[in-house]
């Protein structure tokens, strides 16, 4: 008998919302907002960055068909969080705040995420 796992995600730094700069990779440099995080295999999806182009056949949305430009899915270990403030990258840690909540916070000036 196979015994399964209880494997459980890890908790990824970036969330949906969050400005982030890509620090690896094709897309090196660009900027955008998250879309959607693939939390299972460790990915995100970033406004504008990480373009591929895919064909379509023809459908009642788009009657010609053709190739679509759209995001691809880039590895979070790809990304950086750009601070809201300053415009830099960061680092994201974890602390308790004064309600005893577990919040985001920047490594590099200390304030917390929103």
């Amino acid at each position: 008998m196979e015994s399964k796992k209880n494997t459980k995600p890890a908790k990824l730094k970036i969330r949906k919302g969050d400005l982030v700069q890509v620090i690896a990779g094709d897309s090196k440099g660009s900027q955008g907002k998250v879309v959607e995080v693939i939390i299972d295999k460790n990915r995100a999806v970033v406004e504008g960055v990480n373009m591929i182009s895919k064909h379509t056949k023809p459908n009642a949305a788009n009657p010609n068909g053709g190739i679509v430009k759209q995001e691809a899915a880039i590895h979070i270990s790809n990304l950086a969080l750009v601070e809201p403030k300053t415009g830099k990258t960061t680092r994201v840690g974890r602390k308790l705040n004064d309600a005893g909540k577990l919040v985001r916070v920047s490594k590099k000036s200390g304030e917390e995420i929103k």
